[in-house]
């Protein structure tokens, strides 16, 4: 992985663990799957940085097929 990558995540990690608990565990729990045609939790995620916010970027607890859940940030 290059600095660049690093940095990202680092930032990215940054705002996510800037937003109460209880929020972000009410985003792990909405996150739409479009195999599973359901709201369902997300696990074994990454956090990602982008112009507006961050991105969850994981699996389907249920069928383990990807998903994803962007979160907007100010």
């Amino acid at each position: 992985m290059d600095k660049n990558n690093e940095v990202v995540s680092f930032n990215a990690n940054k705002k996510w663990l800037s937003i109460p608990k209880e929020t972000r565990n009410e985003l792990e729990s909405n996150v739409w799957c479009s195999s599973c045609s359901d709201v369902v939790q997300i696990q074994n995620y990454q956090i990602k940085e982008t112009d507006f916010g961050i991105v969850l970027q994981g699996t389907c607890k249920q069928c383990s097929k990807p998903v994803a859940r962007a979160v907007e940030m100010n």
